[in-house]
Formats: structure tokens, C-alpha cells, sequence
């Protein structure tokens, strides 16, 4: 069997607001929930298991996704109609912009605990040959 990740813990402030916020963002499904989590399922099989701690123990984290273009596009409109502050870089130099890096596009914003989230159409790097 090969190694892939199954799941991660994200923490929240809220989880079920976390949990909402980014699958409506990116129009996923919420898995379920069970205990501490609400499960956001990813296309690949992974969740993100949101969960609710205290704000002062939340350590912001970063989480990139790789999207298709038409994913992009429809997250990104999201996330102009709510008002969503949004970078073409990680710094927050470029405000309401995207990225064309690697030949794809990308863009940076907040989710409501505080961590930074990315999505990119095209792998750092670029594409293999």
C-alpha cells in the first residue's frame, strides 16, 4: 500500500463556521460530523477535519489546494462576491489580484480562524514534461 494522506486536523474557532466557509467556497461537501470535527471531504479522498479550540491556542497554518481552472474561477468569483480580502501573494503586497505563476493563477485569502489559504491551477513548478 502506498502512503497518502487521509486526514488532517485544522483548528478553528468555530468549527462549524470553518467548515462551511470553505466548502461552500470551493463547493465541496461536508463528510459528516462525529465528535470534535465537522469533515470537509476533498476530491482525493482526504478531509479536513475542522475543530473547535480556544482562539489564543489557534496557531495560524497554511493550506494550498490545486483546483481546475473552472474550480478556480467559480472560487474566486465566491470570493469577490462576499468581499473576501484577497492577495496575489502570500506577503499581502497585491491586494485584489491573482497570480499567473507556473503559467496558472493563484490567489491567497484568510479563513475565518485566521489561516492562510491558497489555490493554484497549476503545481509550483509547473506542470511536469
Amino acid at each position: 500500500m502506498s502512503v497518502e494522506l487521509n486526514h488532517t486536523i485544522v483548528h478553528s474557532r468555530d468549527k462549524r463556521e470553518s467548515a462551511e466557509f470553505f466548502a461552500e467556497l470551493l463547493d465541496l461537501e461536508i463528510a459528516g460530523e462525529w465528535g470534535p470535527f465537522v469533515a470537509v471531504s476533498l476530491s482525493n479522498g482526504v478531509t479536513l477535519d475542522f475543530a473547535t479550540i480556544p482562539e489564543e491556542k489557534i496557531t495560524p497554518q497554511h493550506y494550498a489546494f490545486l483546483v481546475s481552472e473552472e474550480e478556480f474561477d467559480a472560487a474566486y468569483t465566491r470570493i469577490k462576491e462576499r468581499g473576501i480580502e484577497h492577495y496575489a501573494d502570500p506577503h499581502m503586497r497585491h491586494p485584489n489580484e491573482i497570480n499567473h505563476n507556473d503559467g496558472g493563477r493563484g490567489v491567497y485569502f484568510m479563513d475565518p480562524a485566521g489561516h492562510a489559504m491558497e489555490l493554484i491551477t497549476v503545481p509550483y513548478g509547473g506542470w511536469p514534461a
